[in-house]
């Protein structure tokens, strides 16, 4: 594959600003010097000081603020030629936990994860279609089982839960093979507010593609470029938007949705990469094939080496859909890389990213600049992961 030259995320560059000596600044600091070492990872004071902008007896006071707190600790000497050994400053994995919960259209996960984004816990329920009701019992019961299990001091170190869960659930009834009125009901129902009301720590909510996208940027473990559109196949497909090193969830927190992208059908039908994209065309593909409509897709399985004919149908038409848009996309923002996720195996994403590529070659790339693919890093841990992310960067990391 062509590649472009990755750049490294500089974070002076990012935050449009370095650190701030001034009195009252010390959770804009904090938030600084917590988002420094989640992105570089453990770095010695003098070195958080160089990053920053901050004096060195400001990154001292912060450094042991935090420490004293638990969100950091000090990591092993490091010797150097010359001088004393330096000290690097670490995030303590204990330092906070958060709680993810992600709603998708056949099931409903709560995980449990550290500071650095280590999973402690995790629950799973599956249903044919969501409903509100069932999703306030499951979050209800899955916390307290979890919590059941922590001491006092870990259920202390609770600092949030995030959701992750697709905007207009209610518009989905039909895609997803439902009754109309069987979704009705998520319309005018605010998620997040009664959500709140069940536990005693904040609760935040995310589109579940803008959530996996935050999660690519808090917990992945891949070199990314400054700016990047985000892909995420599942059930559905979404996606998320990148700019500056920093997630851009838009005036509404729909930017990046991907999936209503408008396109013409083989047949000349308007349709959306929704349609033509998702597992779920895949999936009825399947359940066609083995005459049995309550199929379903397993994310591990292999379905490009199982049913080869079943698989080459669908991206023969899923590829160059996607290429289309990643095309429509670069026409508005110079993006350098798209990074492609999913809930699925990396061997199938590594096909499917290797047929978007191949697509590209097709479509007209004049005047515009191509873009290069690469794999997300979290699969279909990235929705959960996601939801977590939220409460976490909105407690502890700058985000703008």
């Amino acid at each position: 594959m062509d590649s472009v030259e990755l750049e490294s995320i500089d974070f002076i560059d990012k935050f449009d600003a370095t650190g701030s000596n001034q009195t009252g600044m010390r959770d804009r600091n904090e938030r600084l010097v917590l988002t420094i070492l989640r992105r570089v990872g453990p770095l010695a004071k003098a070195e958080i000081a160089r990053r920053t902008g901050l004096s060195a007896q400001t990154v001292s006071v912060i450094v042991r603020a935090l420490e004293s707190e638990g969100l950091l600790k000090k990591g092993d000497k490091v010797r150097g030629k010359i001088g004393q050994p330096s000290i690097p400053m670490r995030l303590d994995p204990n330092g906070a936990y958060f709680f993810g919960l992600k709603v998708g259209r056949r099931s409903a996960e709560l995980i449990l994860v550290n500071f650095v984004g280590e999973e402690l816990a995790h629950i799973e329920k599956t249903y044919s279609y969501p409903t509100p009701e069932k999703t306030l019992a499951f979050v209800q019961s899955a916390v307290a089982k979890i919590c059941g299990t922590l001491s006092d001091i870990d259920r202390s170190r609770i600092s949030g839960l995030g959701i992750a869960s697709p905007y207009f659930l209610w518009e989905w009834a039909n895609v997803i093979g439902v009754a109309p009125s069987a979704m009705a009901a998520w319309q005018g129902f605010d998620l997040r507010a009664e959500v709140e009301t069940l536990f005693d720590f904040r609760v935040f909510l995310g589109n579940d593609a803008t959530s996996a996208c935050g999660a690519e940027l808090t917990f992945g473990n891949i070199e990314k470029p400054l700016d990047f559109l985000y892909i995420y196949i599942g059930h559905f497909v979404g996606g998320g938007l990148v700019l500056n090193g920093a997630l851009y969830a838009g005036r509404k927190g729909n930017a990046g949705a991907v999936g209503p992208f408008p396109m013409q059908s083989g047949a000349g039908r308007q349709i959306q990469l929704v349609d033509t994209a998702s597992f779920i065309g895949l999936e009825r593909r399947f359940a066609d094939h083995f005459d049995d409509p309550t199929f379903t897709l397993d994310p591990n399985a292999q379905w490009h080496l199982q049913e080869p004919d079943i698989f080459e149908d669908w991206l023969s038409e899923a590829a160059p859909a996607l290429a289309t848009f990643i095309a429509s996309a670069c026409s508005v923002i110079d993006f350098p890389a798209i990074l492609v996720d999913g809930n699925m195996s990396d061997d199938l994403r590594t096909v499917i990213i290797e047929r978007i590529f191949t697509a590209l070659d097709d479509l007209p790339w004049s005047g515009l600049l191509r873009p290069d693919i690469i794999a997300g890093s979290l699969g279909p841990r990235a929705r959960p992961l996601g939801a977590a992310s939220l409460a976490l960067s909105r407690k502890f990391m700058l985000e703008a």
